[in-house]
């Protein structure tokens, strides 16, 4: 399935089914827990996800859902809708399209993916199983970092010719992501709605009901606000990456594969209840 309508929205989604594999591997019950992820902003999308996490995940017996976030990848881009809300009942509706709305979910998201999947943890408890955060930006001043980098970087593609001096050294990919980031960062609310955004507190962490697991580079500026959430979540372990910055999808170790493979079937095991040897 390439493409869906939901909340009035074209998605690109890709679902990819549970491996069978043998009655003493994981799978048991893998089919009961679907993990989505949820991608970063601007120039991400669910490609980002597919070899180093999502491909893995199914083959370990998971059923996995990828999609482009609204305006992001092969997705529609409305002029607005952009707020962490929008996000949320995008996500919602994708579900009930999906057939998986009265299914307990598994979220994944790195960067500001991990933001929406806490924030749709904390709208929709009963929905969440569980959430794996890749470097979740939750402080109020990296918010804002980054905000003020997405407004430098609108104002450095508005009337751009980049786009065009791209094509014309055959450079197609890097032509594309240009385009869509210029029609992002300058043709819809994006920066404005993630800017009216609410940050989260202790109270929203200790909040939490499911299992979450929060992986960061031992160079990220995010550590301390993931630290602040293991602190207060719970049921909450942080994992910290040697040598890598906000770019912990880069892991060539393993390290963070075998994290995700281990938390999503503890999560597995939590909301099923079912033995998984």
């Amino acid at each position: 399935m390439a493409e869906i309508l939901a909340n009035g929205l074209r998605f690109h989604v890709q679902r990819l089914p549970a491996a069978d594999v043998p009655p003493s591997g994981t799978a048991a019950g893998g089919r009961d827990v679907p993990v989505v992820f949820l991608h970063g902003l601007v120039v991400d999308n669910l490609s980002s996800f597919y070899c180093p996490l999502a491909l893995p995940l199914a083959r370990a017996g998971h059923e996995v859902v990828l999609y482009d976030l609204r305006g992001h990848g092969l997705s529609e881009r409305p002029a607005s809708g952009y707020d962490h809300l929008g996000a949320v009942r995008d996500l919602l509706a994708l579900l009930s399209v999906l057939g998986l709305d009265g299914r307990p979910v598994h979220l994944v998201g790195n960067s500001y993916g991990g933001t929406l999947a806490l924030h749709t943890a904390l709208a929709r408890p009963g929905l969440v199983a569980g959430l794996t955060l890749l470097e979740p930006p939750l402080s109020g001043p990296w918010v804002e970092n980054m905000l003020d980098t997405l407004s430098v970087a609108a104002l450095s593609l508005e009337d751009s010719q980049v786009p065009a001096e791209l094509l014309s050294l055959r450079l197609r990919k890097q032509a594309k992501l240009t385009a869509v980031a210029d029609a992002l960062l300058n043709g819809t609310t994006l920066i404005d709605d993630i800017a009216a955004g609410r940050t989260f507190t202790p109270a929203d962490y200790a909040g939490l009901g499911c299992p979450v697991l929060v992986v960061c580079g031992e160079h990220s500026e995010l550590v301390a606000g993931a630290a602040e959430l293991a602190r207060h979540a719970p049921r909450s372990a942080l994992r910290i990456l040697p040598g890598l910055g906000h770019d912990v999808l880069k892991d060539t170790g393993g390290v963070l594969l075998g994290a995700v493979l281990a938390h999503a079937a503890a999560v597995r095991r939590a909301a099923t209840g079912a033995l998984i040897v």
